[in-house]
């Protein structure tokens, strides 16, 4: 067990929570991404309402801290905390903070207990240089749920021909046994040894309910062609028909794929290359490289800057933005020379995560809160949410996991990222300045409430503390733009994918909620919300080099990590810019994305579709209200991953 002890809210404040109405962001769609993916069943078989998510959720990191202030001796003050976990209740509620969509989900609940830390966190980077041992812990995170960044350039390991003799591994119906079939397959190539032969006898059948994370099994098929085609892999490799890189991401690449189809609906890989490397430019250019198709996809593709010299590279890598955003840029540069830009402090992480808001050491996680500045009536309540939001995520990394690697690099680090969503939100409606200099009073209370609950808890002082996070179906809750992005429109159509057979389907149906079926995925449904935002600005209102100064400026004033970001450009007006904007702003930041804006209608059940007020009142008003209280029978779903459009595979 990886928590032992309970902390139990008091009973006044629980039935002070209950007796409050929340107020989710966007109407209905807000509410209705609370119950599709966050509210889960009671202990009792009755389903949560949002002041029971947030009584759960309080009570889960409260528990973290005090199972650890118990096996370290510290004193534990019972009133002390409970006025604490009071005020951290009353801000989730409210929206002015919130935990990652994977803590919401799984805080408080009986999956941390057992599974440990890997069930909390969003994401990691692994620096591949033991192939089958770093391959088999990267499947690990990913079956769990954690998104991936990877490097395999330093992996220069020699792999022969296993002998033609042979043993059978009979796997095990669990995720360490289809890990380590993975690391034994990989291994028989490294040492040369026996081949390995597997029974797939124990895995259980296509269509099982699968309890923990829910949805159904896989069988067996998934892992049977993940095993030949890495076989494939390694053969073609030890005959002399692909390089070492070229092994490795194929491997790598086919894991995510294999987690996919073993009903990880999203897999989230980053691979990270060097900018001056032809091989790993193209990759995903399948004329040269037709038989990556089938794999390719599963990671985004960005590239190092190392050195001054890199920069020289920048002109070669324009021309491939232009046409379909990749590679995107990581400045390790800036990353392991500054906090926020412009403050020295050094830093050893040599790697990142799919979305590019956390530097991360080979086998580190993202640990991730989310402050929503314009859901704070005043100064005071955003520097008190930036306080709680700092204990929750300084609590959450005090969490182990199943692996070494990753426990070693945790307690050394303790790296947290506590994030500004509604960014853009709130330029438009506060001065500059103003905005500038409460940022950078709320870094000041990030970094002393940081250092005090460490001191308190016997741990290091973080190593970095802030990030500008992407956001997603978290910031639908609080109604606020994600991240530091503005809304792509004023009024548009938010289409969201459900379950058919989940069900939450049959009460937006009655609520007169448009639905079709999904053309990219069996057995799922697309339902259409009407939104409108209230916002100045839409994303196409905002120039490349408009968003690209937003990104220096939260790298300056708030980020001491990274600052995630999607610059989207005008493929008509602004692509023969890219070189010139990566030129003379990648000096400033430490990651960028670029991303050509897609056409309306580029392609069916686009995520987002522009309507006028006319098609937004008409939509609105066949909508019915719903009474959430007859909703029931949904253990909620695991937020997988990284938690937008552009970084969800």
């Amino acid at each position: 067990m990886y928590i032992e002890q309970t902390f139990t809210l008091s009973p006044l404040i629980k039935r002070r929570l209950k007796g409050l109405t929340p107020k989710f962001g966007y109407g209905l769609l807000g509410a209705a991404t609370y119950y599709r993916t966050y509210s889960r069943l009671k202990a009792d078989g009755s389903q949560e309402n949002w002041a029971d998510t947030v009584i759960r959720v309080v009570e889960g990191v409260m528990s973290i801290r005090k199972d650890w202030y118990v096996k370290e001796n510290i004193k534990w003050d019972e009133v002390e905390w409970q006025n604490i976990a009071a005020e951290m209740a009353d801000a989730i509620f409210h929206f002015r903070f919130l935990p990652a969509g994977r803590m919401l989900w799984s805080l408080g609940s009986d999956v941390i207990p057992v599974k440990g830390g890997l069930a909390a966190f969003n994401c990691s980077y692994f620096h591949v240089t033991h192939l089958s041992k770093h391959a088999s812990e990267l499947m690990d995170a990913l079956m769990l749920g954690v998104g991936t960044g990877w490097g395999a350039t330093d992996w220069n390991a020699k792999l022969w021909r296993p002998q033609p003799d042979s043993y059978i591994y009979t796997i095990p119906d669990t995720r360490e046994g289809w890990t380590e079939s993975v690391q034994r397959l990989i291994e028989s190539y490294e040492d040369g040894s026996f081949t390995v032969e597997f029974d797939y006898s124990e895995v259980r059948p296509y269509g099982t309910p699968i309890k923990t994370f829910g949805g159904v099994a896989s069988g067996p098929e998934p892992l049977k062609r993940l095993h030949d085609a890495i076989r494939d892999y390694l053969d073609d490799h030890v005959s002399g028909k692909t390089s070492k890189l070229r092994c490795a991401t194929d491997v790598i690449n086919a894991i995510g794929c294999c987690v996919v189809a073993g009903n990880v609906r999203r897999s989230a890989q980053l691979s990270l290359g060097n900018i001056n490397d032809s091989e790993f430019l193209n990759f995903k250019n399948y004329d040269l490289n037709p038989d990556r198709a089938a794999i390719g996809w599963m990671s985004n593709n960005s590239v190092r800057i190392n050195s001054a010299e890199d920069f020289a590279s920048i002109g070669d890598i324009a021309d491939m933005i232009r046409d379909n955003g990749e590679p995107g840029v990581v400045n390790f540069m800036n990353i392991q020379k500054y906090a926020r830009m412009g403050e020295e402090s050094p830093d050893t992480a040599i790697g990142t995560n799919p979305c590019s808001e956390a530097t991360l050491e080979h086998a580190e996680l993202c640990c991730l809160v989310e402050v929503f500045p314009t859901k704070c009536v005043t100064e005071a309540d955003f520097y008190k949410a930036c306080e709680l939001a700092t204990l929750f995520a300084s609590t959450v990394s005090l969490l182990l996991t199943n692996q070494a690697d990753i426990n070693a690099v945790i307690t050394r680090n303790h790296r947290i990222g506590v994030s500004i969503s509604g960014v853009a939100d709130w330029f438009d409606n506060t001065a500059a300045s103003d905005i500038i200099r409460i940022m950078r009073k709320g870094y000041r209370v990030v970094e002393r409430t940081n250092q005090w609950y460490n001191y308190k808890a016997n741990v290091d002082e973080s190593i970095r503390k802030t990030v500008i996070k992407p956001s997603g179906s978290v910031s639908l809750l609080a109604g606020v733009s994600p991240g530091m992005h503005w809304p792509i429109y004023n009024r548009y159509i938010r289409r969201i994918r459900v379950g058919e057979y989940t069900p939450i389907v049959d009460i937006l149906t009655k609520a007169g909620i448009p639905y079709e079926a999904d053309v990219a995925s069996s057995n799922t449904l697309i339902f259409e919300f009407p939104v409108q935002t209230g916002a100045n600005r839409g994303q196409r209102d905002i120039t490349m080099w408009q968003k690209g100064a937003m990104v220096q400026m939260l790298q300056r004033h708030w980020a001491d990590q990274m600052v995630s970001n999607t610059i989207t450009f005008d493929p008509k007006t602004e692509a023969a810019q890219i070189e010139d904007f990566l030129s003379l702003t990648l000096p400033n930041v430490k990651s960028y994305s670029l991303l050509p804006e897609t056409e309306e209608g580029a392609y069916a059940q686009m995520p987002y579709e522009q309507i006028t007020k006319v098609e937004y009142d008409k939509r609105a008003k066949a909508i019915t209200d719903i009474d959430w209280s007859t909703f029931g029978g949904s253990d909620g779903q695991d937020s997988k991953f990284c938690s937008n459009e552009e970084c969800e595979i």
